[in-house]
């Protein structure tokens, strides 16, 4: 009597065909998932920056530009591995903007790369306007906007 070991063609095919699925399922995930993670520091870059305007607005009823209300863009030279950052840097004659006229793209984050779907460029930006006639005087309103809410869907949300 002859004692065999190891595996049989068949199996082996079907152990390929198996990883062969796996692959083809969690590849895509993987790079969807990086692209997520690489976005992630949108957010709080975002967020850090309205806090910082809004308490500006609060004490001087003005937009501060990024020195003056003393925001420092994520990275070295407002910019990372990953995004680039720019915004309201000069206005006016002290550096601030008057709240009544509002700022568009007061801040900006622009990939570096292309994202899954999100093209390279200024995908996430934020304007800041007076608050409308309900709310108190000196009060400034962030409308954040997005190209690639897929990547960060809690964006559209930030200085609300």
């Amino acid at each position: 009597m002859m004692n065999k070991k190891g595996f049989t063609l068949i199996e082996l095919m079907v152990v390929v065909v198996i990883i062969g699925i796996l692959a083809a399922v969690a590849v895509p995930k993987l790079f969807g998932m990086i692209a997520k993670s690489k976005a992630s520091e949108v957010g709080p870059a975002a967020g850090t920056y309205v806090k910082m305007q809004q308490a500006y607005v609060s004490e001087a009823v003005a937009i501060g530009n990024w020195a003056i209300i003393g925001y420092k863009a994520p990275g070295t030279a407002n910019a990372t591995t990953n995004f680039t950052y720019s915004g309201f840097v000069t206005g006016g004659t002290d550096n601030t903007v008057a709240l009544s006229g509002g700022q568009t793209d007061a801040w900006t984050a622009a990939n570096n790369t292309k994202l899954n779907e999100c093209d390279k460029g200024t995908n996430w930006d934020i304007d800041i306007t007076a608050g409308t006639s309900g709310s108190a005087a000196g009060e400034a309103e962030f409308k954040s906007n997005t190209k690639c809410a897929d990547l960060t869907p809690n964006f559209t949300t930030i200085g609300k």
